[in-house]
Formats: C-alpha cells, sequence, structure tokens
C-alpha cells in the first residue's frame, strides 16, 4: 500500500463513520501566536478545545501537514541520521467534539488497523493511563486484546499527572489520559515493551495515541471533569507507512524512495544509503511546503528557520560533490508525489523552484570559501570550533550555527556556543551603539480603553484620563513641554495594520496641544504623542479632538489603493502573492509582497490599468462587522500568521475583500488617480512596491512631463520627438567613437613605425618596452601585432597611460615562447605599477594604478629577458 493509499484509505474510513474531511491547515498556525509552526494534526482545532471558537460538524478527520524544526519542537539535528526523525511529517487524525468518545475511538481505530490495513493483532500492544479503568476495560473486554499486552503507565515524570499517558495543553485547561497502539516489530529487533527499562529500544514503535480530554487542569493542580469530553487522535503517516511496506526505516518507504532516488540523481551520488540523501529527500519538503505557505528564506523567525533548513540541505549536496544549484530540481518529484493530496504545493511549484533556487544561487557564492574557513579551523587535534569562528562563518559567509555543528557532529568535534554567543551579543551592542534613535520606556497604563470614533468622524468633544512626559505619569503639561495625552474617546487613527497614525490637534480655552503621531499603548489605548504649544492641560480637562483631515485624506486614498494593488498583483503575478509588510501614509503606499523576479513594465502596466479602473467603477466602499467564521465564507484575504479576534471587521472595496481595521475611502472613485512609482527587491524572495494615489499621482505625473519637457528642450526637439531625436544622436555618437578609433589607429601605427628602431638585441630576441601616448587597449593590442610582425623574433611591452590608470601589453613571438611567456613578462611590469594581469603565452594583458613608477617598470624590461633568454 502506498503513502498515498494509506492516506486516502484514513480520511475515506473516518468519513464513512460521519466524520467531515478537513483541509490540512498552512504550517504557519494563523490561530496560536505561542507556535513557530504547526507541530500536529489538533492544532487548528485548539479554539474549539478552549470553547473560544465552534464548527459546524462534531465529528472531524484530517492529514495535516506538520513541521518541528525551530524552537522547542526542533528534530532538525537528528534528520537524517535515525530512522524516524523528521523536519516535515504528516499525521493522520480524527477528532469528536463533544460527540463519541472512548470506546468509539478504540473500536474505530482497531478496525481500521486490522480489517483496513490488515495488521496482524498479535503485532499490537496498547498503553492506558494507570487509573485509566475505561480505556483498559474497553481493550480487554470489548477489543479482546489479552491483559498482558495493555500496558498501565503512570504518573513517571515527576509530578502527579505527568505521564507519558497523560495529555495537556498547556498548565492550565483542558486534559485527559491517553491511549497509545504500539507495533511489536519481533523479537530479532532488540528493545523492550513500552513502560519497561529497555522501551527504548526499536522492537515497540508508537503508531498512535488517542487522547481522551475529558478533565480541565486547575491552577492548583486539581482536575475536573469537562460536561463534553473531546477525542483527539494523532497517527504518522511515515511511522505507519513504515509498518505497512514492511521496512523497518520511514526513509525506506516509497515516498521518501523516490525521493532519495531523485536527490542521488541531481548529486551524482551512487550510495542510496548515504545519509547526506536521506537529509535532502526530507528538506526538500519541508522547504516546499514552507514557500507554498508564504514562508521564503530570510534573516529573522520561520523565514530563518527556512533558511537553515535549505542550507543544511545545500551543504549535504555539496558534501556529495555537487557545487551548483540543485536542489530546487526534485520540486517537481515532490509535487508528482503530494501535489494531488496538497492542490496548493501543486499550483505553486513555479514559485517553490524560484525561491529555493535563488536561495541556493546566494549560497553556493560563499559555501566553498566558508567550508575552505571550517576545514581550516579544524586542525588535526581540534575537539572544539572556537566561538569567533562559527560567528564569523554564520555572518560572514551564511552558515546557520547549527549547519556548523552538523559539520562538527560528523567529525567528532564540538562547537564553543558560548564564545559564537559572546561575538553575537558583541555585534548587537556595537549595532545598537551606532543606532541613530533609541526605544521609549513602555507607558504604564491601566484604566479603560478609549472608544474610536474615527471611521465615522474626524473630530469630537473628549476628556483627558492620562497624561505622560518623558514616559511617566503626569498630572498636567506645561506649554512647551512634549507628551501624550490618553483621551475616553478619539476620532484619531492609531498606528495599525500599515497604516500610520493621526495628526491633528487637540484644543481648549487657551490650550493647544498638537498631535505629531498616534500609537497605541494597548490595543484598546490609543495615546496621542506631541508637544503643548500653548496653555496648561490637566488630567480631567475636556478638549476638542481634530484630526488633520487633509493628512487623512491623502491617507485613506494610499490605503484603499494597497487594497486593489494587492488583489491586482494576485492577479497579474499568481495567487501565491502575499503580503509581507506594509507602509501607508499621506504620500505614498508602499508594499512588501512575496514574489522571486523583479516586475516587468508589462506587468506593472497591467497592475495599474487593474486598479484604475476600479477606481473609475466609483463603487462603494463597504465594512462590515462579523464572526471569523462568517468573515471566512465571504472569502476575505487573510494573512497567514495573523492573529484576529472572534469579531473581525470585513472591508470590501472594489472587487477586493479583506480583513482590515483601517480607515479608507466612501467609494473607489475617491482615490482619483494611481501610479507606481518604483518595484525593487528587499529580501530573498520578497519584492516591494511603492505608488502614488490622488493629487501626489497628478504631482508626480506632472513633474514626468516637466523633465520630459526640458529634455526636449535641451535636444532642441518637440516633446513626441525625444526618442528620435536621442536615436539620431547615439547614431553620431558612434559614427564618432569609430572615426576617433580610426584616428587613434593611424596615430599608434606611425608610433609603432618610429618604435621599430628602438628595439635592442638580447641574446638574439628583440627587446622592446615603450609607451604610446592616447592608446587604448585595442590600439595596444592592434599596435602588438604590427610590431611582432616587423621584428620576428621579440618579446615587447606596450603601456600607456590614462589619469592613474596604466594599461599594459606584452607580447612574445611564437618562435620565443619556449624561454619568455607573456603572462610572466606582463606581470613582472603590472606588479611595478600597483596591478596584475595575464593572458596566453604570446599575449597578455594587465592594469595598474600607479603611473609614477612605469618608467623604471618599462627600463627593467631588458634585464628580465637576460635573465631568461
Amino acid at each position: 500500500m502506498t503513502v498515498a493509499d494509506i492516506r486516502k484509505t484514513f480520511l475515506d474510513f473516518y468519513a464513512s463513520k460521519g466524520h467531515t474531511i478537513v483541509e490540512s491547515s498552512p504550517l504557519v498556525p494563523g490561530n496560536d501566536p505561542t507556535l513557530m509552526f504547526t507541530n500536529s494534526g489538533m492544532v487548528q482545532f485548539k479554539d474549539v478545545f478552549l470553547g473560544t471558537d465552534k464548527r459546524p460538524y462534531t465529528r472531524a478527520t484530517s492529514v495535516q501537514a506538520c513541521l518541528r524544526a525551530g524552537g522547542k519542537h526542533n528534530d532538525l539535528e537528528n534528520v537524517g541520521y535515525t530512522a524516524r526523525h523528521h523536519t516535515f511529517f504528516e499525521m493522520l487524525g480524527n477528532w469528536s467534539f463533544g460527540d463519541y468518545f472512548k470506546r468509539e475511538s478504540i473500536e474505530w481505530g482497531w478496525e481500521l488497523l486490522t480489517k483496513i490495513y490488515g495488521l496482524p493483532p498479535e503485532r499490537l500492544t496498547a498503553t492506558v493511563y494507570a487509573e485509566d479503568d475505561e480505556a483498559y476495560d474497553i481493550w480487554k473486554d470489548v477489543i479482546g486484546l489479552p491483559p498482558e499486552r495493555i500496558i498501565r503507565i503512570g504518573d513517571n515524570k515527576g509530578a502527579r499527572y505527568k505521564s507519558d499517558n497523560f495529555w495537556m495543553m498547556a498548565d492550565t485547561g483542558p486534559c485527559g489520559p491517553c491511549s497509545e497502539i504500539f507495533y511489536d516489530h519481533g523479537p530479532e529487533i532488540p528493545g523492550g515493551p513500552p513502560g519497561s527499562p529497555e522501551e527504548d529500544g526499536d522492537r515497540f514503535i508508537e503508531i498512535w495515541n488517542h487522547v481522551f480530554m475529558q478533565f480541565e487542569m486547575h491552577e492548583d493542580g486539581s482536575v475536573t471533569r469537562l460536561p463534553a469530553p473531546c477525542v483527539d487522535t494523532g497517527m504518522g503517516l511515515e511511522r505507519l507507512a513504515a509498518v505497512l511496506q514492511h521496512v523497518h526505516s520511514n526513509y525506506e518507504i516509497d515516498l521518501f524512495d523516490t525521493l532519495i532516488k531523485a536527490a542521488a540523481r541531481e548529486t551524482g551520488c551512487t550510495d542510496l544509503d548515504n545519509p547526506s540523501l536521506k537529509v535532502i529527500a526530507d528538506h526538500i519538503r519541508a522547504t516546499a511546503f514552507l514557500v507554498s505557505d508564504g514562508v521564503l528564506p530570510g534573516s529573522e523567525g520561520r523565514s530563518y528557520v527556512q533558511r537553515r533548513i535549505i542550507r543544511r540541505a545545500i551543504r549535504h549536496g555539496y558534501k556529495l560533490g555537487q557545487q551548483k544549484p540543485f536542489f530546487h530540481k526534485l520540486v517537481p518529484d515532490l509535487v508528482a508525489l503530494m501535489g494531488d493530496a496538497y492542490p496548493r504545493l501543486k499550483a505553486q511549484a513555479a514559485q517553490v523552484m524560484a525561491a529555493l533556487k535563488g536561495e541556493e544561487e546566494r549560497f553556493f557564492e560563499t559555501l566553498a570559501k566558508g567550508m575552505e574557513i571550517l576545514d581550516d579551523a579544524l586542525i588535526a587535534g581540534r575537539r572544539e570550533l572556537p566561538g569567533h569562528v562559527a560567528f564569523k562563518l554564520h555572518d560572514t559567509y551564511g552558515f546557520p550555527l547549527d549547519l556548523t555543528q552538523d559539520v562538527c557532529r560528523e567529525r567528532g568535534v564540538t562547537v564553543d556556543e558560548a564564545g559564537f554567543e559572546e561575538a553575537m551579543q558583541e555585534q548587537k551592542a556595537t549595532a545598537r551603539a551606532a543606532g541613530k534613535f533609541k526605544m521609549d520606556k513602555l507607558l504604564d497604563y491601566s484604566g479603560e480603553g478609549n472608544a474610536f470614533t474615527g471611521y465615522e468622524q474626524l473630530g469630537g468633544e473628549a476628556r483627558v484620563v492620562a497624561l505622560y512626559a518623558n514616559g511617566e505619569t503626569v498630572q498636567q503639561l506645561d506649554a512647551g513641554q512634549q507628551g501624550v495625552v490618553v483621551l475616553d474617546s478619539t476620532p484619531f487613527y492609531a498606528e495599525s495594520g500599515g497604516q500610520v497614525g493621526d495628526q491633528g490637534v487637540l484644543v481648549a480655552n487657551g490650550v493647544q496641544f498638537d498631535v505629531a503621531d498616534t500609537l497605541k499603548i494597548k490595543a484598546d489605548v490609543y495615546g496621542h504623542h506631541g508637544t503643548l504649544s500653548r496653555g496648561t492641560l490637566k488630567v480631567g480637562d475636556a478638549v476638542t479632538a481634530e484630526v488633520d483631515c487633509e493628512l487623512r485624506a491623502a491617507t485613506v486614498r494610499n490605503h484603499s489603493a494597497t487594497h486593489l494593488m494587492h488583489k491586482a498583483l494576485r492577479e497579474v503575478l499568481g495567487e501565491h502573492v502575499q503580503q509581507k509588510g506594509s507602509l501607508v501614509n499621506a504620500e505614498r503606499t508602499r508594499f512588501d509582497f512575496a514574489h522571486t523576479a523583479p516586475l516587468t513594465a508589462e506587468q506593472i502596466a497591467a497592475v495599474e490599468a487593474k486598479v484604475n479602473a476600479e477606481i473609475l467603477s466609483n463603487s462603494d466602499t463597504q465594512a462590515r462587522l462579523m464572526g471569523m467564521e462568517e468573515a471566512k465564507q465571504t472569502g476575505a484575504m487573510m494573512l497567514f500568521g495573523e492573529k484576529y479576534g472572534d469579531v473581525v471587521r470585513v472591508l470590501n472595496i472594489g472587487s477586493s475583500t479583506e480583513l482590515c481595521g483601517g480607515t479608507h475611502v466612501g467609494r473607489t472613485g475617491d482615490i482619483g488617480l494611481f501610479k507606481i512609482v518604483a518595484e525593487g527587491g528587499v529580501a530573498s524572495g520578497v519584492r516591494r512596491v511603492e505608488a502614488v494615489t490622488g493629487a501626489n499621482a497628478l504631482s508626480y505625473l506632472q513633474g514626468l512631463e516637466n523633465t520630459v519637457d526640458q529634455v526636449a528642450g535641451a535636444l532642441r526637439s518637440a516633446p513626441g520627438e525625444v526618442l528620435e531625436r536621442i536615436g539620431q544622436m547615439q547614431d553620431q555618437v558612434k559614427a564618432l567613437e569609430k572615426e576617433i578609433a580610426a584616428l587613434k589607429g593611424k596615430l599608434a601605427s606611425s608610433q609603432g613605425d618610429e618604435l621599430v628602431g628602438q628595439a635592442v638585441d638580447v641574446n638574439g630576441i628583440k627587446v622592446l618596452a615603450a609607451r604610446l601616448e592616447g592608446a587604448d587597449a585595442k590600439t595596444l593590442r592592434e599596435t602588438m601585432d604590427k610590431l611582432k610582425d616587423k621584428l620576428k623574433t621579440a618579446a615587447i611591452v606596450l603601456a600607456a597611460v590614462d589619469g592613474e590608470k596604466v594599461q599594459l601589453a606584452a607580447g612574445v613571438t611564437k618562435d620565443s615562447i619556449g624561454k619568455i611567456k607573456a603572462g610572466e613578462l606582463v606581470n613582472f611590469v603590472a606588479q611595478q605599477v600597483g596591478g596584475k594581469g595575464g593572458g596566453k603565452p604570446d599575449m597578455a594583458m594587465a592594469g595598474g594604478t600607479n603611473p609614477a613608477g612605469l618608467e623604471a617598470a618599462l627600463a627593467g624590461v631588458q634585464g628580465w629577458v637576460a635573465e631568461r633568454a
């Protein structure tokens, strides 16, 4: 049974038991900021178990893509060296949300394993929590498992309920006993049953865990029963496949067999048991799925984990002798294996290949030099790599620390991690000292949140509830003093979601506070940063809050255009385009997004056309508050990794639907005009587009028109004839350059004729070292050929000087290259004028930067030739 068959059979089985098939969620958890990556099947259902979310079903099943390569859940260093460790793996699971419980879970699990997958019942052993008599009785009386193959596991981790067979979501909250199913590989394999001293052996392998969430854990360590117990099961697909395909290692199953052979094909390795091939086969799954879920290689967070995995794979390819990009070529093999089960991977195959290839090209530029430094540092007998060397490899050559540790581990050498961290902290301290800003102290605010009225109005009455100066709470601000004002309600938008904070004034009788920026102190508390320009402002004072209407209007035009541009970019470039950052102010919008290639002029024009078409439609903008599930049903764009509340704001602008809390135009026509003014790369696989709208767009276009008019005036042509006029001038320049080259040739030729008489006979070889005035490299070569023809047997050096640059040419006739090489001759002269060069034995070129040394260098040519002729 293939991996694909196992996957499909699992889902079909639980669908027949009334379960809803739920597709795999992204590797980037969309609802859990505590996790770097999705590491189990239950992550997407966590809010259901916590009671903060409800689904339209009570039974679910899925095959979840998981990753454990960062933070607490990190298997990276073991990958390739053990039989069952992976960075990426698939988890088969089924869930009950207050529906069925232990009996159905165990019965169906047994049915699937023994009757559908056909595993021998006598090979299966179950564990239960020592106090879970209910589960024990189900295994013994309902399933008929012999008591000696039902193992009770108690509190074996040092505290009450701390057990291999008691599961907890966190220190408090849902928890409960679990029952694990083990497969016995047979007595010929070392190891004992679970709970025995030999349990770490490979004979008994856990394949499925059934968690029964029936309690709530309290802070004092006590538990109470949940009103609606739940079931959460998880079975590793790779482990199950190894059992069903009668192999001992996960790397022997059909999926890995194909990927390992693909890795061997691309690296040229013929030993299919080489651990490096296993590393590459594992890592292509992890990195490809990460790219398809929007994680591109970079220097921070998830992006850095992605970079580490890619570069680890590249290093193992390099270890096998591959010294050019190869890793990305495995993507088609992966898509053929897993694309049907994961349509997003198939749809983004081209983008995945491009992202991986780009990272390969960057790392291969420094890999060889980094490995050379590492090899030099690992001198014979050294047992520890110095921390400063590891840091240099990280900082200069892009070697993540764990990659360096990987290499050292293979050679029996440790890494001075403390020294590495010390070097890292020194660099950070230097960077902080050189910085031009410092972080303000966090403001201590314990009052209630303020109401935001800025969607509906740009002014209103409010009361001062808190004041701050120099980061400390004060009761009043005096004229000229800078500070932060907190109001009980405000029309000022606080910086969020890429949109800058509002500016404006807070006024009262004889009092004016100039608001330069608005920032959030907490999620629902807005701080108005600025200066009190007149009067005295006290806590409790009533003020009128007035937003700068022109700045707000210009900002919302840019913000609304950003939504339209995001949609247009996805339509023009592809669904892989995902927002990676934005900045929206009154001047322009700056939008960063996932894409691996520069935008062409045609693509930019297409995006502009789509956005301006939306503007011309002058459709209403609509904002609605709704629950997250309802928002998902609208098809609203959501950002990977964003944490959204239970109630979200869904914004419809033209044909764009996104979640957004920012301020926007009332109709698309209010944007006026949209123009992209810049496009470029800001990071690996991330492009940046900058655009202007409204009056700023008009000003930009008028500026371009003015520039064209000035150019036309300088060229003495009409604006519409500028290109034609430039073409004519380019033709004239080319003709003049040819004429100048011809004149230089004639001049050099005449000089060459005069130089023949200056040649000196040195042991039968005519030696000539001379300077040609006004010659370029081409002229030097042409003159050299003529002189060699005339002198017959000769060694010649010609030089020309242009400012501080020296150009050299050396020539040796064919009958003399047995004694003298042109490359050696030109280097002799070049070293004396601050340069170097090379070429063929009969002709070589060089350059230098020290004209003052040329005369002496040329004078030494005769002696140099005499020593060799």
